[in-house]
């Protein structure tokens, strides 16, 4: 495949000259971001904050053409925050997003198809550390990648593997959920054996439904998450995680483990009227470990993950089917490493980084990345920017479909900008 050098070139500079000019003008900013807050008391309170995500992207022969590199500019998130307590033990989140605010329409009519909708709506009874209850629409306790959500991973773009269900759905009510959401109760709390940290979260769900006939007894989800903490605890909201605490929590060694199940969870209605259904079966490993160097020399993150997914449907597609939920059947992991240097420079600190990703379905060719890239550290996960570079043919995205079957992919390179501020 020929590259034309000159304007991939063209494209990196002006994407360096966009970091240049943010890092250099840091002095001019904030350091410090919080939430607002109206207090009556130590019980009840209401707090609102705000989170935005946005990104420029070149990517090789994505242009309309098909022979160019892209030139996009993102709004990836834009998200409103109502946190509250009502109660000693009684609490509530609210939580908005900006749906589909970086796909163009057909007809390229401006946010003809962006919306702001409801992302959370929990009731939370967090009566003891060891028993609390949220109840409504919220993430589901699978692997850390989805307990991070954007804004928390180690990495901009942390969604590199194949999603569980709860990310599948484009119609919250036909499909099996959405931004890792579901409509769900969740169990959760954590013990503290021998020193060491054991949290434990389990939830029951509604799943897939509403899709031809699918699921048509209704079964449940059922989604149950342990996590063990060797050595400090990790401060977070319920049973949330963060994918890097930048050495704020201390030394932390993390291991995890998940399991997803739902009776009829994937399948198709086929066009000739027959019906293909599949139990859906995800399990899930992770690991943290951060590590404050001795004698301030920095602080050194690894994360890593592994999926293997069950959702046998054969290699039937999407396209061939009035309706279907084709699941990834088949093994994913990633793994990268990171170190946050401990000089400042400017306003922040810079955090180089390497990640790898593989993802081989069962009936579908194995897809690798690589993707190199340094953070620039404002304030923690409240103020970041993300310069980073990618090689590989796992660019279909982390959809389950996108895998299902043999169809050849191309390794193409891209290379990002992006920037996280939360309020």
């Amino acid at each position: 495949m020929k590259v034309e050098k000159s304007r991939w070139w063209q494209k990196f500079l002006v994407a360096g000259a966009l970091a240049a000019l943010v890092a250099g003008t840091g002095s001019t900013l904030p350091s410090a971001y919080a939430g607002g807050m109206i207090k009556g008391d130590d019980d009840k309170w209401i707090s609102v904050g705000v989170g935005l995500r946005t990104s420029f992207t070149a990517k090789e022969n994505s242009a309309p053409n098909g022979n160019e590199y892209s030139t996009d500019f993102n709004l990836d998130n834009a998200r409103v925050y109502i946190n509250g307590q009502l109660h000693k033990y009684i609490g509530f989140t609210f939580n908005t997003e900006c749906f589909n605010c970086s796909v163009k329409p057909a007809g390229q009519e401006f946010g003809s198809n962006s919306a702001m909708g409801l992302l959370d709506a929990i009731a939370k009874f967090e009566v003891h550390p060891m028993f609390n209850i949220w109840a409504g629409r919220t993430l589901l306790p699978s692997e850390r990648g989805e307990l991070n959500g954007p804004y928390y991973h180690a990495t901009y773009d942390g969604f590199r593997t194949p999603f569980f269900p709860a990310d599948q759905s484009g119609n919250f009510n036909s499909g099996a959920g959405l931004y890792g959401r579901d409509n769900a109760v969740v169990l959760f709390g954590k013990v503290h054996p021998a020193g060491t940290h054991l949290l434990y979260a389990v939830s029951v769900s509604q799943g897939l439904r509403g899709l031809s006939g699918m699921n048509s007894e209704g079964s449940l989800m059922y989604t149950g998450r342990l996590q063990w903490n060797l050595l400090n605890d990790e401060d977070n909201p319920g049973y949330y995680t963060s994918g890097t605490y930048y050495g704020t929590g201390g030394d932390i060694f993390a291991i995890a483990a998940n399991v997803q199940h739902q009776k009829d969870g994937a399948g198709s209605a086929s066009t000739g009227g027959g019906l293909r259904t599949a139990d859906f079966t995800g399990m899930s490993a992770d690991v943290l470990l951060e590590k404050l160097m001795p004698n301030d020399l920095g602080v050194v993150t690894f994360n890593a993950e592994f999926k293997r997914f069950w959702a046998d449907t054969g290699k039937t597609t999407a396209t061939s089917s009035a309706a279907s939920f084709n699941m990834f059947d088949g093994v994913s992991w990633t793994v990268y490493g990171l170190y946050l240097i401990p000089t400042q420079v400017g306003w922040g600190r810079f955090q180089p980084y390497m990640r790898f990703t593989s993802i081989d379905p069962r009936y579908g060719n194995l897809r690798q990345e690589w993707e190199p890239g340094i953070n620039y550290v404002i304030n923690g996960h409240n103020a970041r920017m993300s310069v980073f570079y990618r090689y590989g043919d796992s660019g279909a995205g982390p959809a389950g479909a996108a895998y299902a079957t043999s169809s050849s992919s191309q390794k193409v390179d891209s290379f990002t900008v992006a920037f996280q501020w939360q309020y």
